[in-house]
């Protein structure tokens, strides 16, 4: 009998799991060290917001932090209380650093937009703004036509604030619903916990492999990302 990919990574998983168990502290250790191949993927860094607290960048920066993406904004009204600590200490740590931003597919695209181009400073140095799209279970569901005008707005405001191309961060479910990666040319940020995500229509740019990284400097774990070749 066949065995598909994804019950394949099922099982292994559920193997970690198992042998974390058993082994106690030892195999959340594990979790906690692991990230991707730097051979294969050179350039790595992880993707923060308020909910991980300060954050000793030079220290981090012994981890393998090269990179830094840090929440700034949450839909139309939202703000992270530490994007500007982060985005600040990251700097002097020499670190490259990109600003995030939350998009609520229920709110109007340019009042997003303005949420971020007031908090964001336009800055030569910094990455291209990524946008993390994902379903909310607080409000209906737009259909895809209005959600791609609303969306297009934003974008066009935010890259002509920056003077760069926005990155979107897709999830699987917001994949599931609007097959956004079928619609647009933009860089794509992906995610899948220790596998490589294949999701997308496309080749993804950038790779949320993990969540439970622990690095320097941080208190508890952080998102640990990766780019593309």
């Amino acid at each position: 009998m066949l065995v598909s990919g994804s019950t394949r990574r099922l099982r292994f998983v559920a193997l970690l799991l198992l042998a974390s168990i058993l082994i106690g502290g030892t195999g959340w250790s594990f979790f906690g060290r692991w990230r991707p191949s730097i051979t294969d993927y050179p350039v790595q860094g992880v993707d923060v917001s308020e909910g991980d607290g300060a954050i000793d960048w030079w220290q981090a920066r012994t981890s393998g932090v090269q990179f830094v993406y840090a929440r700034a904004t949450i839909g139309a009204h939202g703000r992270d209380s530490r994007f500007a600590e982060h985005w600040r200490t990251a700097a002097e740590a020499g670190l490259q650093r990109g600003a995030l931003h939350l998009y609520a597919i229920c709110q109007p695209g340019l009042a997003q937009a303005g949420n971020f181009v007031s908090t964001v400073a336009r800055t030569d140095d910094q990455l291209s703004p990524a946008i993390l799209l994902d379903l909310s279970g607080d409000c209906p569901r737009p259909s895809r036509s209005a959600m791609l005008m609303e969306l297009a707005r934003f974008i066009a405001a935010v890259e002509t604030h920056s003077g760069k191309r926005v990155i979107l961060g897709i999830t699987k479910r917001f994949e599931g619903a609007y097959q956004l990666s079928t619609l647009t040319t933009a860089p794509l940020w992906a995610r899948g916990v220790f596998f490589a995500p294949g999701y997308l229509a496309r080749p993804w740019t950038m790779w949320q492999a993990s969540h439970l990284r622990r690095i320097q400097g941080a208190a508890g774990p952080v998102n640990w990302d990766v780019m593309a070749r």
